[in-house]
């Protein structure tokens, strides 16, 4: 790979408007087009789609039309994994999700991270924090999963939520920014 690149997945501060990670994104962004466009009733082709985009699939994968996505090898799904429709990940880090999790529509993961100061900011530079979710997760509707966020197995992300921060396992959360709701016996 790239310098660019191989500090992106470091989780330095890398240079977002490199050439050759404008050409990766590109690549990915064609991908995602043509899935969008691929007939609905047309699983079989849509998941073979799947897993030409993603890092990680299998055939239990499913994610509703439309999904957008930067790089698509960062993301890896487990086992009967479901997408609902307009999910959007920026996959800058690696983005991990276990067996068995629902995301509800119009949710968000963002791995990349901006500076603050104006002036950083400008230069296009910026740098990236994984995102894992474990087993058993269901992300209600229109969540938004920020940068180095991990979520335990068996929990539930109310609708709307915006999650900045770790989420232990058997945890309800939901509220901007998320906090726990109740804890699962």
């Amino acid at each position: 790979m790239t310098e660019e690149y191989d500090k992106m997945l470091r989780g330095e501060v890398y240079s977002a408007i490199a050439p050759e990670l404008n050409e990766m994104l590109n690549k990915c962004k064609d991908e995602c087009w043509e899935y969008n466009r691929i007939r609905p009733t047309l699983v079989k082709e849509r998941n073979e789609k799947l897993q030409e985009i993603l890092g990680k699939a299998d055939d239990d994968t499913f994610i509703n039309q439309p999904f957008y996505c930067d790089y698509g090898k960062h993301i890896r799904v487990g086992k009967r994994f479901f997408a609902n429709f307009n999910w959007v990940v920026l996959d800058e880090a690696y983005v991990t999700i276990g067996d068995d999790c629902f995301i509800g529509p119009n949710v968000s993961i963002y791995t990349a991270c901006h500076s603050t100061d104006p002036a950083e900011r400008n230069t296009r530079d910026e740098f990236a924090r994984p995102v894992t979710i474990g087993d058993n997760v269901w992300i209600g509707g229109s969540a938004t999963i920020l940068p180095g966020v991990t979520i335990g197995d068996n929990v539930t992300v109310g609708a709307g939520s915006v999650v900045v921060k770790d989420v232990p396992s058997n945890a309800v959360v939901a509220g901007n920014p998320a906090r726990i709701i109740k804890m699962l016996k």
